[in-house]
């Protein structure tokens, strides 16, 4: 674990045979046949058997390619959950004056937690230990999270935060009889306040030197389609809710997930969700228990960080 410090209507088809209409309605029920009067244009049973004869054709040729890109259970659950943050996030917005919730690095993360004000969107830091320190208490403190600024949003749930592929636990956790870490999703550096200081409400990144813009509202957004917010995040590397990657680098710093066949789930601040598949290896890591070595991008890892960085929503600070 790496460390920072400070951041129906109903559906009718008919199938004309030679000696009669058959009415083909579906109802909950099923399909339910009616006879109907013979009709004179129907089809004769050689041109009946060629029209099936080359939709099965057509859907022998398809099945592979649907198949392969059909998303599976756990990644639609991944990317509802995502949904939910997202509604939370945009509706909280609307109650606070188009102000975006709390997004703090761990030295705040701590504080909101130890000072009781649970005013951040993320109130736990994620670690391997199970201990009785603030840290490994966060990994499995629901209430942390049901009375953090998105409970009144979300029904209080707890679920959201976590991507159902992420069933990884630390050995002491383990041995401690835990069923799962609370949450596998961490949010855009540049959305939020990243700590209490009044540097923060400048406007100017936390990364980068300032050099950047810092999304307090969402009005700040410039291109919300193009602009992730939530993202899934590898768990060797994540622990606050704060996901942050240089913007010249070589390498990945916070280290996104590729749980679902290689794939990464985002949100994008306009409330859509993706799946994003990563085309090298430089960015997919299997999960060891401890953050690195992390490698240098290859040709196909320098496309994978463009993608990302290109919907980061970098915007010069003027």
């Amino acid at each position: 674990m790496r460390s920072r410090l400070g951041r129906s209507a109903d559906l009718r088809q008919t199938q004309r045979f030679p000696f009669m209409i058959i009415n083909i309605t579906w109802k909950k029920s099923g399909w339910l046949p009616q006879r109907a009067q013979s009709d004179a244009a129907a089809f004769t049973c050689t041109e009946l058997f060629a029209v099936i004869a080359t939709v099965a054709l057509v859907v022998v040729t398809l099945l592979p390619a649907f198949a392969h890109s059909r998303p599976d259970a756990q990644t639609f659950q991944c990317l509802n959950n995502h949904k939910q943050l997202m509604l939370a996030w945009q509706v909280y917005a609307a109650d606070h004056a188009d102000r975006v919730p709390n997004n703090f690095t761990i030295p705040d993360t701590l504080n909101a937690i130890t000072s009781g004000k649970l005013d951040n969107w993320a109130n736990n830091v994620m670690t391997w230990g199970a201990t009785t320190s603030t840290e490994d208490r966060s990994n499995t403190n629901e209430l942390w999270i049901k009375n953090g600024v998105f409970g009144k949003y979300t029904g209080s749930s707890v679920r959201i935060y976590k991507c159902p592929s992420d069933l990884y636990l630390g050995l002491a956790q383990s041995r401690a009889g835990w069923i799962q870490r609370n949450r596998s999703i961490s949010m855009n550096s540049l959305c939020g306040r990243s700590d209490r200081l009044a540097s923060s409400t400048t406007g100017r990144s936390w990364s980068e030197g300032g050099a950047y813009r810092q999304f307090l509202k969402t009005s700040d957004v410039a291109f919300p389609a193009m602009t992730w917010v939530t993202v899934d995040e590898h768990p060797d590397s994540i622990n606050e809710g704060f996901f942050v990657v240089p913007f010249n680098t070589s390498t990945w710093g916070d280290l996104p997930a590729s749980l679902h066949d290689g794939a990464c789930s985002f949100s994008f601040a306009d409330g859509h969700v993706e799946v994003h598949k990563w085309l090298s290896g430089t960015s997919k890591y299997p999960v060891r228990f401890s953050f690195g070595p992390i490698r240098t991008f290859d040709a196909a890892g320098r496309q994978d960080f463009q993608w990302y960085k290109d919907r980061t929503g970098y915007i010069l600070f003027r």
